[in-house]
């Protein structure tokens, strides 16, 4: 989902490459050589995050972190979020990582440059980007649109080296969207099942949608319906996420008001499904296709407006990050990382620091 519009500091990306490099030459190859490796004991409960976790001053430091997705590579953990918002220069997908946790420290790398064709689309920035890895190579997938229509696109680029900006290769458009169609083509999530690979996606219009995906970029057969949010117009549900877990497979969803800052009223919902594809229904019963979703996250203290629920598996674990606008400040974006915790088969989250005091 769109993000509100900044001013582009268009050196930033150098700067910040050139600071990770002065970085990584002051640190003794020991250390560096621990840094890359599982430090301690996974993290549990809700994390208490390190380092560029987003922020934003005018005129100083645009910071991005807006519909993240967290994945790693051989103990390196990445977050690919939405890029900085400019109409006249548009930031392409924006990147940072850790060596050491997905609690942190977070360093922020920059930008991976913004293709040509996506111009077309009268971007003033890439969206909601997602990840995943298969025999080494990495793919991303992301939604090149503006706010308001489903003259949609997402694309896709690919890499074996996911900290290189510059080694991400773009392939162009996987799958499109324009007014006659009754869906929007932003929002992509990518997941196997069984062999096959799917593409859930979606916002707003006919919600969410899934279709399979061959050869990581081709979608073929029917588009499916997933979910909706009837009740409130016009259907203001996005960002899907499919994973399984034990014998279920898992849909989460935002729903409500987004990019309003501390008058965000988004929150993520969720349904399961003995199958990939659905129908998922929540605790109720009630299809998620139907406007059916129980409340997984919604405002906590200081985090309002949480969303664009990721997920990760890592050393027996699953973690999620997610972005809200932190009341704090104002309104500041920042990003979150929790385990996914389970009862009786659904998925949880415990409070913690700036959580507020659970409800009774």
């Amino acid at each position: 989902m769109d993000a509100s519009t900044r001013s582009h500091r268009t050196h930033r990306r150098r700067t910040l490459a050139a600071t990770v490099a002065v970085l990584a030459l002051s640190v003794p190859a020991t250390a560096t050589a621990s840094a890359n490796g599982h430090q301690g004991p996974p993290p549990t409960g809700k994390l208490v995050m390190t380092g560029d976790v987003g922020d934003y001053v005018e005129g100083v430091i645009d910071d991005p972190v807006h519909d993240p997705t967290l994945f790693s590579d051989r103990g390196i953990y990445y977050v690919a979020s939405t890029g900085i918002a400019n109409p006249d220069d548009p930031g392409g997908i924006f990147l940072r990582r850790s060596d050491r946790s997905p609690a942190g420290p977070w360093v922020s790398l920059g930008a991976i440059d913004l293709p040509a064709w996506t111009r077309d689309y009268g971007v003033a920035h890439l969206w909601a980007p997602h990840v995943v890895e298969r025999g080494g190579t990495f793919h991303l997938y992301y939604a090149a649109s503006s706010f308001g229509t489903n003259r949609s696109a997402i694309g896709l680029a690919t890499t074996r080296t996911p900290g290189d900006l510059d080694s991400w290769v773009d392939h162009g458009p996987v799958l499109t969207s324009d007014a006659e169609d009754d869906w929007n083509a932003i929002d992509p999530d990518v997941y196997q099942a069984g062999g096959r690979w799917w593409i859930a996606f979606g916002s707003f219009w006919g919600g969410i949608q899934v279709q399979e995906l061959r050869h990581m970029d081709t979608p073929v057969g029917p588009v499916r319906h997933l979910a909706s949010n009837p009740e409130v117009p016009p259907n203001a549900i996005e960002n899907p996420q499919v994973f399984r877990h034990g014998g279920f497979w898992y849909l989460t969803a935002s729903w409500g008001a987004c990019c309003r800052g501390v008058d965000s009223t988004y929150e993520t919902v969720v349904g399961r499904s003995t199958s990939p594809t659905g129908p998922f229904v929540d605790r109720t019963g009630r299809p998620m296709a139907d406007g059916g979703g129980t409340s997984l996250l919604r405002a906590r203290g200081n985090q309002v407006g949480p969303g664009a629920l990721d997920v990760l598996e890592d050393r027996g674990r699953t973690y999620a990050v997610h972005h809200y606008y932190d009341a704090r400040t104002g309104g500041t974006i920042r990003m979150q990382v929790r385990e996914v915790e389970w009862a009786d088969g659904w998925p949880e989250f415990s409070y913690g620091p700036g959580d507020g005091t659970p409800p009774a």
